[in-house]
């Protein structure tokens, strides 16, 4: 996809689908009330060294509004339990109803009405205020050091530089699913999860175009946090997801995932300053990333145990057609994208941002209606329109004479 893209455009709709910095805020007041709940004197888990830190969308810096009037923002959470729990000691079971005996107490004593609700591998805890979130809080401990090392070495072998890999591994850790056939008893082969690593990973993607950000920003990376850096990854990302969940608003189940998006997306970024440039590359490179055989998207931090994709050729999932629709969203965004940044038709640009992003973009509009009215009267005058004397075209006006100038026509005529 080589189309020269709009840049308006995509900034008109970025202001419309991006985070407000008041959500991030609320959002990070949550999960630092939450973390003071679990370090108090008290509560359940204060004695493991508890960690509550934000991971998904909130923070690589790409989360989107919700799509729909009763949509909820989702905060995904880690609760790192850094010590005194171990693979050989204790159970999966014992550590997440560790954390659910704080997360309850936490609910009543904030009068939360939703239950906590558990899921496979996680708690969720619904607020229900003028701001609605859903927090689904994924209990962990630090993974022991031997499968780090075999974490940082699959890595490198995927390419990863040493350094990159080893402050990736650092931060791996062993959570808890029910559906583990050891969910209720220790053992050494409990899932492993890295949210922390994986943001790291993709900021070194971001960090492609540093010397651009840190110019726009005037200020080192180092001293933002992730979701100010701005970059066109974070913004293409933001953008695919907003039309992903547009078209798909009938049938979530069946949508690409998230992590999906992302990390094809970043496999694809080369740096470019401009969104509408990262855009147009992304779009046209993103499937290129999609492996023929297992993994078909493997996690670049845990390439050979994890892949993004393995609901793709799951049977229990072949009712979803997961595969095609990813393919099918991926030539729909093509053509979308394609259609609002590039059409100088007005009513093409309002039907399609309505109907493939949900919303108007009103700035473009009034644009693409002015060089029409522009480029309609000029084609009237070529005809011979008549206007009055302020220049508007009308039957009651004279006549366009040629243009005269100096130099046509004697200064001084002959008499």
């Amino acid at each position: 996809m080589t189309t020269n893209l709009d840049a308006a455009t995509l900034q008109e709709l970025l202001e419309k689908i991006s985070v407000p910095p008041s959500a991030y805020e609320k959002a990070k007041a949550r999960y630092e009330d939450l973390g003071s709940w679990f370090e108090r004197t008290d509560s359940e888990c204060s004695q493991h060294d508890p960690h509550i830190y934000p991971q998904g969308s909130f923070r690589l810096g790409t989360a989107i509004r919700p799509v729909g009037e009763n949509g909820e923002y989702d905060l995904d959470l880690g609760c790192r339990l850094r010590k005194g729990i171990s693979k050989g000691v204790h159970s999966q079971k014992f550590l997440k109803e560790l954390v659910g005996k704080d997360l309850e107490a936490f609910r009543k004593a904030n009068n939360i009405q939703t239950p906590l609700e558990p899921k496979h591998r996680c708690w969720c805890l619904s607020y229900a205020d003028h701001l609605s979130f859903h927090m689904d809080i994924v209990p962990s401990i630090p993974e022991e050091k031997t499968q780090r090392g075999l974490l940082k070495y699959a890595m490198i072998n995927e390419g990863f530089i040493e350094d990159l890999a080893t402050r990736v591994a650092d931060h791996a850790g062993a959570i808890t699913d029910d559906r583990h056939p050891s969910y209720e008893k220790p053992a050494a082969n409990w899932r492993i999860s890295n949210s922390e690593g994986y943001a790291i990973w993709f900021e070194s993607r971001m960090r492609l175009a540093q010397p651009i950000l840190e110019k726009r920003a005037a200020a080192q990376l180092d001293e933002l946090p992730a979701r100010n850096w701005n970059s066109p990854l974070q913004q293409v990302v933001q953008l695919l997801k907003w039309h992903r969940d547009n078209m798909f608003q009938k049938n979530p189940d069946s949508k690409p995932i998230s992590v999906i998006i992302t990390t094809l997306a970043a496999h694809s970024y080369n740096g470019e300053g401009d969104t509408e440039v990262a855009l147009a590359n992304i779009l046209e490179q993103m499937d290129k990333h999609v492996r023929e055989s297992k993994p078909r998207v493997p996690n670049p931090i845990n390439p050979l145990e994890e892949d993004f994709a393995d609901k793709w050729y799951d049977p229990s999932y072949s009712h979803l057609e997961l595969e095609k629709n990813f393919r099918t969203w991926l030539a729909k965004a093509r053509e979308h994208f394609r259609t609002v940044a590039t059409t100088l038709d007005p009513v093409l640009l309002e039907k399609t941002a309505n109907e493939a992003f949900g919303t108007t973009l009103p700035e473009r509009g009034k644009e693409l209606r002015k060089r029409a009215s522009l480029m309609e009267k000029a084609e009237q005058l070529k005809t011979g329109a008549r206007t009055n004397s302020a220049g508007v075209i009308g039957t009651a006006g004279v006549s366009n004479l040629p243009h005269k100038f100096y130099g046509e026509e004697p200064i001084h005529p002959e008499k």
